[in-house]
């Protein structure tokens, strides 16, 4: 086959916008643009809910959301922490903005003694396993992003804690 014969054989494959419609028979278009949320973490986070599934057999399933964070002021008193006892939970920033990341080891309670705080670099994403206690996202930046990969089942995957209010752990991050 000659160059013209191969040129006139050819699919020619010119990309076209990227949008929920034109992607749907292939997967879903994980975006927080025109997307409904709601508001959670004592409305400091928007939740733009269940942008994607992904496919898997029986039981409980896997989704892929973006939280929209508002930072808090700082220092900030840590009130509560939470933990998701029927599976792990990633967050991803989207936005490349550096995070706080507050956790507490696996146990009934979380133990304010053995809480820890790491300063998450933008490029860094984090997996807490199944029942370790963290605080709910921790943005630096207005409206920072964070792709979100959840379990999706029955029962509830969320339990909270709230520190009595003689337990004072504050977290003043040297910024």
């Amino acid at each position: 086959m000659n160059k013209e014969t191969a040129a006139e054989n050819a699919i020619k494959l010119i990309p076209e916008p990227l949008t929920r419609e034109a992607f749907a028979p292939f997967g879903d278009v994980i975006e927080a643009e025109d997307r409904e949320f709601f508001m959670i973490n004592n409305g400091s986070t928007r939740r733009f809910h269940k942008l994607a599934t992904t496919q898997v057999d029986e039981g409980s399933g896997v989704i892929i959301n973006i939280f929209e964070a508002t930072p808090l002021s700082f220092p900030l008193s840590i009130k509560m922490l939470e933990r998701h006892p029927k599976g792990s939970q990633a967050f991803m920033p989207l936005l490349g903005n550096d995070y706080l990341v507050v956790v507490a080891p696996v146990e009934e309670k979380p133990d304010p003694l053995k809480i820890k705080a790491f300063y998450a670099k933008g490029t860094q994403g984090v997996n807490y396993h199944s029942g370790v206690w963290h605080h709910p996202v921790l943005a630096l930046a207005p409206k920072d992003q964070f792709l979100v990969v959840d379990r999706e089942g029955e029962g509830s995957n969320c339990d909270e804690f709230f520190f009595s209010g003689q337990t004072h752990v504050i977290l003043a991050p040297n910024l």
